[in-house]
């Protein structure tokens, strides 16, 4: 009995071992396997662990063996489901800090403008705000490293600029002609998540969501808070190419939408039992009209939140069909600083529905579905949608009938715009033309645009002046970019981002949202379905 329990105690870390060394194998042994104790007491090194350790002492070259078992390791989960991965150390930093939400940092955004590092946005009440630091300032050195003039990169500004919290940063400045040399003490940065929260009218507010990290709820809430003091009483929530991220936000936004103790959703894996997430709470927006926007790029946690409120026909979706990812995935730290990201359980909708779409074709043509859609009209066309045809088919509480199998389609469609860009436009972005003129023209506009009320009304007087886009194509014409060569539709679409992106630098997110949704078609159909 006592060996029993010894063996039961050391059996999870034991199985853990053998996953990454041989995955295959201890599934296999395990399911054959009579007594809990019994396949640790024969089992000797796997034959893939034997085949590594020959390679490290019998080959011809010098080879490193943890290049070699991160190798093995995603070439296993390659063999599983497209969104089970293995993160190196190296990158676990990075892919965490956008999880959780913040990082720890000096606080402020820069563009590399003529090899010069510029300050675009600080962020308020942040390290930098602090210490004086203001848009339009250029940094010359961090500490001892020259950062102009050098051929600064972005990863390596960033780089210097982070750091411990609590630790100390010399930065030299130029602001005019004066230097500056502020010491600025790291802290707390956040990355935020909802990107705008505005009022479309008295009554009609609109809330744009980019992830699902640790802090999305929180904002979500202040949003909130915002809107209804401005009078809010219909929401349209923008989820599009939400990619998803942390379930449990997702499920404390959806408690805020839903009432009583209504199921939101559930999990299922084979050595995963059932875990039901429900309502718990009296919601703020429990009965206002809801439309929720999304795409093909809105995925996973995104996916939880749309799904429970279509299955209680709690909100009007608008756009086209999600992305379909239906997979949970739970996070382990390896020894050596990794991690592995491997998928435990599978999400239901509340009426049953999984979402996943398949990947039983290989890797190559999972990654290829959303190209796929353009090709078979998926994207123009309601009726070309696959889920519909080969889904199976569930009922609302209403009594609407819905599908699984492969993301989830709204209940208004909204066609893709897929004409094509020519290769003059797409430099505007390889050259970063696009952002450089935007920030210049602020910087020299300041004055006028603080007399504006909001972005739309820029916009809107902005929009046709032949002023503004006469000043850029002769600043595109720097970058050997020819505005002339222009189609129609690339001429729209520059002008549309370029007002945008100078409203951004006067109005935040906020203002870089309110001009790129004016003309946006399904935003257009959301603002319809919430006043109907």
């Amino acid at each position: 009995m006592a060996t029993q329990k010894k063996l039961n105690t050391w059996l999870p870390l034991l199985f853990a071992l053998v996953m990454v060394a041989g995955m295959s194998i201890g599934y296999s042994l395990r399911e054959n396997t009579g007594r809990p104790g019994s396949l640790f007491k024969k089992q000797k090194n796997s034959v893939l662990q034997q085949a590594l350790d020959l390679i490290q002492l019998k080959y011809v070259d010098p080879v490193s063996p943890d290049s070699i078992s991160q190798d093995a390791i995603q070439d296993i989960l390659s063999k599983l489901d497209p969104h089970s991965i293995y993160i190196p150390a190296v990158s676990l930093g990075e892919i965490n800090e956008d999880l959780q939400g913040n990082f720890q940092g000096i606080g402020v955004e820069f563009n590399i403008f003529s090899d010069t590092v510029n300050i675009i946005t600080v962020v308020e009440n942040g390290p930098s705000d602090k210490a004086g630091l203001k848009t339009g300032d250029k940094i010359l050195r961090v500490g001892d490293s020259v950062v102009a003039g050098n051929g600064i990169t972005t990863t390596r500004i960033k780089k210097l600029l982070r750091g411990p919290g609590a630790s100390k940063v010399v930065l030299t400045m130029l602001r005019g002609n004066q230097t500056l040399t502020p010491t600025i003490e790291r802290g707390l940065i956040p990355i935020v998540s909802v990107d705008a929260a505005y009022m479309l009218n008295k009554e009609d507010g609109y809330i744009h969501i980019n992830k699902f990290s640790e802090t999305t709820y929180r904002e979500f809430m202040l949003a909130m808070e915002k809107l209804k003091k401005q009078g809010l009483k219909k929401l349209m929530l923008d989820l599009r190419d939400n990619g998803g991220g942390v379930l449990q936000e997702a499920v404390e936004m959806a408690d805020e939408f839903l009432d009583g103790t209504k199921l939101i959703v559930y999990t299922q894996g084979n050595s995963s039992p059932r875990q039901e997430y429900r309502c718990k709470r009296d919601g703020v927006f429990e009965t206002g009209k809801l439309v929720v926007l999304v795409n093909e790029g809105t995925a996973s946690a995104s996916e939880v939140l749309v799904g429970a409120l279509q299955d209680w026909d709690r909100a009007q979706i608008v756009g086209r069909r999600t992305y379909g990812k239906g997979l949970v995935q739970e996070q382990y730290d390896l020894s050596d600083g990794s991690a592995l990201r491997l998928t435990v359980a599978r999400y239901y909708t509340p009426i049953g529905r999984s979402i996943q779409k398949p990947y039983n074709k290989g890797e190559s043509d999972y990654a290829s579905d959303i190209y796929n859609r353009y090709h078979h009209g998926e994207m123009t066309n309601a009726d070309s949608n696959h889920v519909q045809q080969m889904g199976q088919a569930f009922k609302t509480k209403s009594g609407r009938t819905v599908y699984s199998g492969g993301g989830i389609m709204p209940d208004v469609f909204v066609s893709a715009d897929t004409s094509l860009i020519s290769k003059s436009f797409s430099r505007l972005y390889a050259a970063n033309t696009l952002s450089n003129f935007a920030y210049r023209y602020y910087m020299e506009h300041k004055a006028d645009l603080s007399k504006i009320a909001d972005a739309r009304e820029f916009y809107h007087q902005q929009k046709n002046n032949e002023g503004i886009w006469n000043q850029f194509a002769a600043f595109a014409a720097k970058d050997s970019i020819n505005t002339q060569a222009f189609t129609p539709k690339d001429r729209w679409y520059a002008q549309q981002r370029l007002l945008a992106l100078i409203a951004r630098q006067q109005w935040k997110n906020d203002g870089f949202l309110e001009v790129m949704n004016d003309d946006d078609l399904t935003y257009k159909q959301g603002a319809l379905e919430l006043d109907k």
